[in-house]
């Protein structure tokens, strides 16, 4: 009948065999194969970076990208990038992902809330609303962060310290000193001696 003995149980006693058109059943089970990894759904994660001095405009343009990405199914991790003394303001990158969170919850919420990470701040966003519970987790979460007490900038010393006055220059302020009088007297002649000519007489 053109057909092939298949041995599909190996370990049983005695061992199980089935006739099949073994060509047939390995064309079955990769087309199952390719159907299940059809309707298999593949999660990609985007990113997107804000900077806590982020302008009006950047921001408008970045969230709606993100607005986008959970629209086609992705998940987007929103990262706020510190540099320097940004870092003594966490609230401000705090502010920027709950204005994130709110402006796309119609299409997106919250699966990783904001948490500092090194030099970054990171929060993951998910597609789909937010239930009524995660809502309310959400603005606990807002709620916690805002009457956490705020980072003080470090204060700089020289700008508290009184000024210093310029140094007194001792010779600006000191009389005049005039021009040193020579003690010494003055040089004055002294007489002398003159001694008579003799006068020799020349005689003749």
């Amino acid at each position: 009948m053109g057909l092939d003995l298949v041995e599909v149980a190996d370990q049983a006693d005695p061992p199980v065999c089935r006739i099949m058109d073994y060509g047939k059943f390995k064309y079955e089970q990769s087309q199952r194969a390719k159907e299940s990894r059809k309707k298999a759904t593949h999660v990609l994660v985007k990113e997107m970076k804000y900077r806590p001095k982020i302008g009006p405009g950047d921001f408008d343009t970045k969230t709606r990208k993100v607005e986008e990405f959970l629209g086609n199914g992705s998940k987007v991790k929103v990262t706020i990038m510190f540099r320097g003394r940004e870092m003594q303001h966490p609230e401000l990158g705090r502010r920027i992902l709950d204005r994130v969170a709110e402006t796309v919850d119609h299409v997106g919420r919250v699966e990783v809330f904001p948490k500092q990470d090194g030099r970054n701040m990171i929060m993951v966003l998910v597609p789909g609303q937010g239930t009524r519970r995660q809502r309310e987790a959400a603005a606990d979460h807002r709620d916690a962060a805002a009457v956490a007490p705020p980072v003080d900038d470090p204060v700089d010393a020289a700008a508290v310290a009184p000024p210093v006055d310029d140094p007194v220059d001792a010779a600006a302020v000191a009389p005049p000193v005039d021009d040193p009088v020579d003690a010494a007297p003055t040089p004055t002649e002294t007489p002398t001696e003159t001694s008579e000519d003799t006068q020799t007489e020349t005689r003749e």
